[in-house]
Order: structure tokens, then sequence, then C-alpha cells
């Protein structure tokens, strides 16, 4: 299975959005809102919190080769569990069906239909849907993938060890 690190490195390579997608009033489905206001925080450039909206925002994703979704989506895994979809494996997965308006499988079709722009998926598998808060395994999902994207993108340096204890915390599913 490639490795989650160097998968990211390759998709950050041109410009690139994140968009965060989920309801913070529905514990771990805020996973993806979280995500990305935590992006934001550091710095990182081109981040949109969608919420529960994404489609609203798909004006504003031309000059991007990739888009990634952040999200917390059901994979059928443990909890915690993280995956990275492209496009046509999130049609696959995800075709209408969906907490969203349209589903990611849907969105992500769009977005690619310029031809310019790869559709992704960084999801993490829901522990609860109930609470204000994320459950244990997201909140560490939401400090490793916060610690792993920054570094990826440049704006934050992990020291090797730092790198090595994030690939061993982060379970990763196909």
């Amino acid at each position: 299975m490639p490795d989650l690190r160097e998968q990211l490195r390759q998709i950050l390579q041109g410009p690139a959005c994140f968009m965060g997608i989920g309801n913070a009033d529905y514990g771990d489905d805020g996973f993806g809102v979280y995500l990305a206001q935590g992006l934001m925080d550091a710095g990182v450039p081109d981040v949109i919190i969608a919420g529960k909206n994404p489609e609203r925002w798909l004006g504003q994703l031309s000059g991007f080769d990739h888009v990634i979704f952040l999200d917390a989506v059901e994979l059928g895994t443990d909890p915690g569990a993280v995956v990275l979809l492209d496009s046509t494996q999130m049609a696959v997965r995800f075709p209408q069906l969906s907490t969203h308006k349209i589903s990611l499988g849907l969105l992500s079709q769009w977005i690619e239909g310029n031809g310019n722009t790869r559709a992704w998926l960084l999801g993490t598998q829901p522990e609860s849907l109930k609470g204000l808060q994320l459950s244990p395994a997201l909140q560490k999902n939401l400090e490793l993938l916060s610690r792993l994207l920054t570094e990826c993108i440049g704006t934050g340096a992990l020291a090797s060890l730092a790198d090595r204890k994030v690939d061993s915390e982060l379970g990763t599913t196909a």
C-alpha cells in the first residue's frame, strides 16, 4: 500500500485547495471542518470551510490542480481509520446517498469535468455522530493529520523521528 505521506506530497506539488466538509453539531461529522480550521490557523493558503454545503463553493475551485475534501465518512472500518481516495474511488463508494446535498462522488466528478482539476478525499471513519465534540480517535487523527498536511505543504517542519511517529500512529485503509 502506498505511503500516505508520499501520496500527499505528490498531490500537493501543484496548486491545491482543501475543503473542510461536515457539521460540527454532530460529533465526529465535524472532523473536516475542524481540520480545515486548523490548516487555516497554521497559515495554509487556499482552505475553504464548506461545512454542510460544499456545492456552494464550486465556483471558487478553478485554477487548482487538486481539490482535497476533508471529511468524516463511513468506510465500514474501525473508528479513526484514514483513507485517501481519488474521484473514481469516491464515485464507487459514495454514488449518491450522502449526508450532504450532493454526494462526494458526484461532487468530485463535477470538479474534474473541466479536465484540469483532480479531486481527492482525505477521510476518516467516525465513531459517533452525537454530541458537540470529536471522539478520542478522531481528535487524535485531527492532530496527526494537521501535522502531516502542514509538513507536506511545507508550512511546518517535523523531525524525521516525529515523521515516523505520525506514520505509525495513523491507521490507513484502502
